[in-house]
């Protein structure tokens, strides 16, 4: 847990530096924002990010709420959400892929366990009223957490995210593609105080590997995106929304 709140402390000073570098103009000067279009360019490994089964990659960012909005192509939205300063501030929209937008960068809300309030679920269901299929994704080795979710028509399909403490998220049935990685998932047992969630004991844990297997098996694997031929217009560079950054929940009154 202590390093899941030194994660969440991290990327809100990363915001904070970050902003102030961009009043400073010193983000203008780490790299140029180019918005010509280009082909896709692979992405996943030490990332979160959502596939959204949209084109609409403009619609998706106003219905997330993205505010100071930056056109940018492939090559400078994922250099921008790797970048060593902006990357834990900033989300890249892409252009669509085969029919799905990614939303990428580690500023977006995550299952960081019971302690903290959960601000993935509402996002993942709200997304799912309107989109056909919503999907969340994160793999980050260095703390040992591994997650992924599945939202249709309002409803939470599936979701699963284990860290360095164990299992913190485990809801729905588990999947064909989940079982085709022989993590053994399926013999998670109840945890008590934990509503909703089964819990358990993890026989092994993912890897970045398999976390792109079950995205493959679900929608796309994106590092392996830059076989597709689309090339359509921009993507969309914007701040991550403050309201994602991870919160410990308030103690009740005795």
């Amino acid at each position: 847990m202590t390093i899941l709140i030194g994660l969440a402390a991290g990327i809100l000073l990363i915001v904070f530096v970050a902003s102030v570098q961009a009043e400073r103009g010193d983000r203008a000067g780490r790299f140029r924002v180019e918005h010509e279009p280009d082909s896709p360019k692979s992405f996943g490994y030490k990332m979160a990010w959502l596939a959204v089964r949209t084109e609409d990659s403009a619609g998706l960012a106003r219905v997330l709420g993205l505010d100071c909005r930056m056109a940018a192509n492939w090559n400078s939205g994922i250099g921008t959400v790797y970048d060593d300063v902006l990357g834990g501030s900033h989300i890249y929209v892409t252009p669509s892929v085969d029919g799905w937008t990614f939303v990428i960068g580690l500023g977006l809300p995550h299952p960081v366990g019971a302690a903290f309030v959960d601000k993935l679920t509402p996002l993942l269901l709200s997304l799912s009223r309107q989109y056909r299929d919503v999907q969340y994704y994160f793999t980050y080795p260095l703390i040992d957490f591994f997650a992924w979710a599945r939202a249709k028509d309002g409803k939470l399909v599936r979701a699963f995210a284990v860290n360095d403490e164990g299992v913190v998220w485990n809801k729905g049935r588990i999947t064909k593609e989940e079982r085709a990685l022989g993590l053994r998932l399926f013999e998670l047992r109840g945890v008590r105080e934990r509503h909703g969630d089964t819990g358990g004991e993890l026989v092994m844990y993912p890897t970045e590997d398999q976390v792109l297997q079950v995205a493959r098996g679900w929608s796309l694997d994106p590092t392996c995106i830059e076989a597709s031929s689309d090339v359509g217009g921009p993507g969309i560079i914007a701040p991550a929304l403050l309201a994602w950054s991870a919160e410990l929940r308030r103690k009740s009154a005795a």
